[in-house]
């Protein structure tokens, strides 16, 4: 790739080798690219030096006019400043979390007598906030164990001291029915009340263990004074928070407080999981796709989700578990990637779900705009096997032959990455004999092709061989004769290492094993080799009928298909005796058999 002007070229030599970000204009002056580099110059200059394997990398590229860049002290620092203007600029080049919702929060609130709440804006007021959480449902849940806890206002009453001496409130019917000890007239004290805020705020921080040995000290504490109704009010609320705790998700007592994320790149959507761990407790959880735009690394992706989730969850964890080794510049924080034990089982627990919700959310995307799923799987099929056009109609061919008898073959027509059942076509083998794949497979694609031509029906867009590069030349040369040649692409698939292999090219292509690409074709080889080992049984059993029962003399055809249908096969009807002979085709015909094979 060239730069794109000398002035550019200039300024990209110039560039100091220090971390930093850098940032591509297009020719309207628009921002396209965001990136960082622990080295600026080397990292810029790889853009304009290097052969991009990316067709998006090389699009960029071309669309590149400017470049702007800042120096910053750290790689860490870099990494935040890049973060920061993707979401602000949102390039076009640059991956992108498809996650737009906005979480709520609880709120206990900077006043006297604080209230506890949820809320989805954040005031600076010095109130403190619990969360994000991803699940409202929970939030509800815990915000209803709060309120059966403890006795807690739920009024927006100033009530500074000075207010309350002024005697201007009466009890609302919270008080009433015994939800509130209504401070407004001063029947809670400024002390207790605090002792339940301290007691919310370790719950919301998943300290829930503390607040139950605190309840079971003040149960204790009432019932050595003989307070034993006081006691029992605690003992009922402890109950509440017990039961509670049982219905959390406990993992791991030994985990305190980890964030673990999880990586899926599935048909190349790309989902991270993230788990919240505090003493043991799954206390978050929150899946977001990505939108990868050009060759991110997984690592690179992950990364970038690692700190988007973390901000936007307000996550202040010192450990993080992760599935592979990352580049992370926070020396204070502690990257794990574990192999055994609970840390490993957080990270299996975490890619289930991940897993789960990728599935339901691909099967929907289906179910919406099935077209759209076709097409992608045919753009992606089109890029991997690099044909120059879409390959909405393939058709795949199976020779099938055992120890060279009744050689037949079989040819699938795939539509849209769709089987299209009614036009499989089977072919019994004219001009070979013996087993000879090459030979049959070079009938069979010329008998195909000159019919399709002869006809003037349409031809497909790729061709699937079942075989290595002996079946694929073979077929090539029915497509010589055929002038068709370079008009139609056509592959091989080798069954042991599923080597695909191109005409002219004596090296393979591997496809990730997880590849779309792959499984259709190998869904197409797959049915191939199914509908022809059925048409070769099928001729076998003919076979098998005309070679043995249709040489006794007087039993016809009808007769030999009667006892192969009663009896299932010759071995079993070798073994038969007079009666259930005659029980199937009359005496005087089992008589004839039976005296045959006796």
């Amino acid at each position: 790739m060239a730069y794109p002007s000398e002035e550019f070229r200039l300024k990209v030599i110039n560039l100091p080798e220090l971390p930093g970000i850098y940032q591509y204009f297009d020719k309207s002056g628009k921002i396209i690219y965001i990136g960082k580099a622990k080295k600026l110059r080397k990292r810029v200059s790889s853009y304009f030096t290097k052969i991009h394997d990316s067709f998006k990398t090389q699009m960029l590229v071309k669309k590149i006019v400017s470049m702007d860049y800042m120096v910053v002290d750290s790689e860490q620092d870099a990494l935040l400043l890049e973060n920061n203007l993707i979401k602000k600029y949102q390039p076009r080049y640059n991956i992108l979390l498809k996650d737009d919702k906005s979480f709520p929060w609880i709120c206990v609130k900077n006043e006297s007598f604080p209230r506890v709440f949820s809320t989805r804006n954040i005031i600076k007021d010095g109130s403190k906030y619990f969360g994000p959480y991803t699940n409202v449902k929970m939030m509800n849940s815990l915000l209803e164990l709060i309120r059966q806890l403890y006795p807690l206002r739920t009024c927006r009453l100033d009530l500074r001291e000075s207010i309350i001496q002024e005697n201007k409130y009466r009890p609302c019917l919270e008080y009433h029915i015994g939800k509130c000890n209504a401070p407004c007239i001063a029947k809670e004290s400024v002390e207790q009340y605090e002792v339940y805020i301290d007691n919310i705020q370790k719950l919301l921080k998943g300290n829930i263990n503390l607040v139950i040995q605190y309840l079971k000290n003040l149960m204790q504490s009432y019932a050595d004074d003989y307070q034993f109704e006081k006691a029992h009010h605690v003992k009922v609320k402890l109950a509440l928070l017990e039961n509670y705790q049982s219905k959390s998700t406990i993992v791991s007592p030994s985990v305190h407080d980890v964030d673990v994320f999880s990586f899926l790149d599935k048909n190349n959507d790309v989902f991270v999981n993230y788990l919240k761990v505090v003493n043991g407790q799954i206390i978050q959880a929150h899946t977001v796709e990505i939108k990868r735009k050009l060759d991110e690394s997984k690592e690179e992706i992950l990364v970038y989700a690692i700190l988007n989730i973390r901000e936007r969850l307000a996550s202040q964890s010192n450990e993080i578990i992760v599935p592979f080794e990352i580049d992370f510049p926070f020396t204070h924080i502690k990257i794990v990637v574990p192999k055994i034990g609970d840390k490993k089982k957080l990270l299996e627990l975490s890619e289930r779900n991940l897993l789960y919700y990728a599935n339901d959310k691909l099967k929907q995307r289906e179910l919406v705009d099935p077209e759209r799923h076709t097409k992608r799987i045919l753009n992606r099929l089109k890029d991997d096997l690099h044909l120059n056009e879409l390959p909405v109609h393939i058709e795949c061919f199976d020779n099938s032959n055992i120890q060279g008898t009744n050689p037949v073959a079989a040819c699938v027509v795939f539509k849209n990455a769709r089987p299209a059942k009614r036009e499989y076509r089977h072919f019994n083998v004219k001009t070979v004999i013996g087993a000879n794949d090459f030979a049959s497979m070079e009938e069979i694609i010329y008998r195909r092709y000159k019919r399709l031509l002869d006809e003037k029906k349409s031809l497909p867009q790729l061709i699937i061989i079942d075989g290595g590069k002996g079946q694929l030349g073979a077929a090539l040369q029915s497509l010589e004769k055929l002038e068709l040649r370079g008009k139609i692409a056509i592959i091989g698939i080798a069954k042991k290492l599923e080597e695909i292999y191109f005409p002219d090219d004596s090296l393979p292509l591997y496809l990730d094993k997880n590849s779309e690409s792959l499984k259709v074709i190998q869904f197409a080889r797959n049915e191939a080799h199914r509908f022809g080992i059925t048409f070769h049984r099928q001729k076998r059993s003919d076979s098998m009928i005309q070679s043995i029962l249709n040489t006794i003399p007087g039993v016809g055809e009808k007769t030999a298909e009667k006892l192969l249908l009663d009896f299932g096969s010759i071995d079993e009807i070798k073994k038969l005796d007079m009666n259930a002979l005659s029980n199937s085709i009359g005496l005087a015909k089992a008589k004839i058999v039976y005296r045959f094979f006796q």
